[in-house]
């Protein structure tokens, strides 16, 4: 599928305003919404909606998102908000393109461990 050049352009304009994501093991749910410009509220919803987004969760509940976790919201958001797919859209399109979910967890494996 061919994306016109003002796709293109909106695509790289969204990247490149989301910031670069630290070298860390873990992230809180306040840090992985600054890091892809959603809400935590979003977040717990998409939880329940997304089967491919599963925090840890220790202490009082509190949800810890490895950078894979980020990788794959980021997936998310970009294909709700930028690309204009409904919930069930998104769902369908993480789970019948296994080449998006291995791109992500092969980028956060490159990410983590830097040769």
């Amino acid at each position: 599928m061919t994306q016109t050049p003002e796709e293109n352009k909106r695509k790289r304009k969204v990247e490149d305003s989301l910031p670069p994501i630290p070298d860390k093991q873990y992230f809180t749910i306040s840090e992985v919404g600054d890091l892809c410009g959603v809400k935590p509220h979003v977040l717990r919803y998409w939880e329940q909606e997304f089967s491919q987004l599963k925090p840890a969760k220790r202490r009082g509940n509190r949800r810890y998102y490895q950078h894979k976790d980020v990788l794959m919201i980021r997936q998310i958001r970009t294909l709700l908000y930028d690309k204009g797919f409904t919930i069930e859209g998104a769902r369908t399109q993480l789970t019948t393109d296994k080449e998006v979910i291995k791109t992500v967890h092969a980028d956060a494996t490159v990410k983590k461990n830097p040769c």
